[in-house]
C-alpha cells in the first residue's frame, strides 16, 4: 500500500515537469499521453488493490461456508476454540471446558489444523 502511495506521488510530481518540457508542436500527443497514463493507472489499481482484495474475499467466503462442528478456529479478536454448533450466520465456539461463546461466522479469521488446541 505504501509503495502505491509513493508511485502515485511520484507520477503526480512529474506531471507539471512533463507538461512544461513539451514543445508547442507536440501538443497533439498530449491528449493521447494522458489517456495512456490514465489507462496505466487503472491497470495498476486493478492488479495491486482490487484483484488481491477480491481474491482474499473469495477465500474467506469459502472458509466460512466450510466451517463444521469440531473444527478448530481463531476469531478476528484472537480467541481460539473448537466449534460446537454451526447455524446460518453464527457459530458457537468452546474456548475452555464448559465455556462457550457465540460469534458471527464472519468473525472467523482462520481455521486451525486438527489438534492445534491440544498442543497449547
Amino acid at each position: 500500500m505504501k509503495s502505491m502511495k509513493f508511485l502515485v506521488a511520484g507520477l503526480m510530481a512529474l506531471m507539471p515537469a512533463l507538461a512544461m518540457a513539451q514543445d508547442p508542436a507536440a501538443q497533439g500527443m498530449g491528449v493521447m499521453g494522458q489517456v495512456i497514463f490514465f489507462a496505466g493507472f487503472i491497470l495498476i489499481f486493478y492488479f495491486l488493490i482490487w484483484r488481491p482484495q477480491s481474491k482474499r474475499a473469495k477465500e474467506h467466503k469459502a472458509l466460512m461456508s466450510g466451517l463444521n462442528k469440531g473444527d478448530e478456529v481463531v476469531t478476528s479478536g484472537g480467541v481460539a476454540g473448537k466449534i460446537t454448533k454451526v447455524t446460518d450466520d453464527f457459530i458457537v465456539i468452546e474456548v475452555a471446558d464448559n465455556v462457550e461463546i457465540k460469534v458471527q461466522k464472519v468473525a472467523v479469521a482462520a481455521a486451525l489444523p486438527k489438534g492445534t488446541l491440544k498442543d497449547i
